[in-house]
């Protein structure tokens, strides 16, 4: 099955300038005809070409704000006509779709909610066939790569070109500072296979509050993410959803000032021969590391052996609980993070169980 993406270059949109960053902002949700044309004159100043607005709020419980519905969408096309900007909006059905094409939407994005039904994402990408309508898609709201790249997939095999996702961090039941886990590692593993997929980042929805914005955008850019979409409006206290994390139009000015911006790449020699330097040292150390795992996977595999004479269970999970504390500890002191020792050590740990798990029942490798 061919699951290769064709993507229009973002320079064929029509939307966006370099230098990077994109940007794509407004309120989360359209709520009056004045809130949304009072934002979008400030976001206009600033030089912002593309306006985003909320229509349809998937919200967890009924009798919550649930989105002005598509009067919303006569507003959007009062901004365009007003300000010249380009008009942005989420769908999340095929009636969502239609109505945005009914009043000239400009841009169109999934929701994480959304992301994560192929049902509804097959319905959506049959709604677009046949239009020219750029689309980004959201992470779907747990770290799932293969769910969000089927999202992909499915808007590609309906003829859309003009891609691109968003990262707006996942769901977890964790406390920590931000409203959801950034997962920057999933992002970058996307970027890694679609090096020619835009990709924006969501720091409102990440963060959940305004006071991490520019931490949240400023790292997203570090990794080479393309733009941001950020929530902005006029009278964030007031809103009528998500108000701690928007800004006025003049708080993003700020913000978006305080912002590096770094090269993708450079033609300076000095740094050149640096960087081949350091990452000669990085090939030997990772064919060290290949070697070593091979070498371990070998005594896992007479492990294996050893367990089938004995007739012992291949998982011992006190022996796994005190490896992984072991190595949590040691990490913290050499100042590596605990997702990487985690994640790392999870992988060796699933590949020698698979190891064993061959062995004991006599599969050949």
């Amino acid at each position: 099955m061919d699951n290769k993406l064709t993507i229009a270059p973002v320079a064929e949109w029509g939307f966006f300038t370099p230098p990077r960053p994109m940007i794509i902002a407004g309120p989360c949700s359209a709520e009056t005809r004045q809130q949304v044309l009072e934002t979008a004159r400030g976001l206009s100043a600033l030089g912002i070409h593309v306006f985003r607005a909320g229509i349809w709020k998937p919200r967890t419980h009924p009798g919550s704000f649930e989105g002005i519905g598509s009067e919303g969408l006569k507003w959007l096309q009062d901004v365009k006509r007003e300000t010249g900007m380009f008009t942005a909006t989420e769908v999340a059905s095929a009636k969502h779709v239609y109505e945005c094409i009914k009043y000239g939407i400009d841009l169109l994005w999934v929701g994480a909610r959304t992301t994560a039904n192929p049902f509804l994402m097959q319905e959506i990408a049959d709604a677009l066939q046949g239009t020219d309508i750029p689309v980004l898609v959201k992470n779907p709201v747990n770290p799932d790569l293969d769910l969000w790249i089927g999202a992909l997939e499915r808007l590609s095999r309906a003829g859309i070109r003009k891609l691109g996702v968003i990262h707006r961090g996942f769901s977890s039941p964790e406390k920590m500072r931000y409203r959801n886990d950034p997962g920057w590692r999933i992002a970058i593993e996307l970027r890694t296979r679609y090096p020619e997929l835009p990709f924006f980042a969501d720091p409102s929805h990440m963060g959940g509050s305004r006071d991490v914005l520019l931490e949240l955008s400023q790292r997203s850019l570090d990794l080479g993410l393309d733009g941001l979409m950020i929530e902005s409006h006029c009278n964030p206290d007031a809103a009528l959803s998500d108000a701690k994390q928007q800004l006025t139009p003049e708080g993003l000015h700020d913000m978006l000032g305080k912002i590096v911006v770094r090269d993708s790449d450079t033609d300076s020699l000095d740094y050149k021969e640096g960087i081949e330097d350091l990452r000669a040292r990085i090939d030997i150390i990772d064919d060290s590391l290949l070697d070593l795992m091979k070498k371990r996977m070998d005594i896992s595999s007479r492990i294996g052996l050893y367990k089938k004479e004995h007739n012992v269970a291949i998982i011992q999970t006190s022996r796994w609980d005190a490896i992984l504390e072991t190595m949590l500890e040691k990490g913290r002191k050499l100042g590596l993070s605990e997702e990487f020792i985690r994640t790392t050590f999870s992988a060796i740990h699933e590949e020698s169980v698979r190891i064993q798990d061959n062995v004991i029942g006599g599969k050949k490798e």
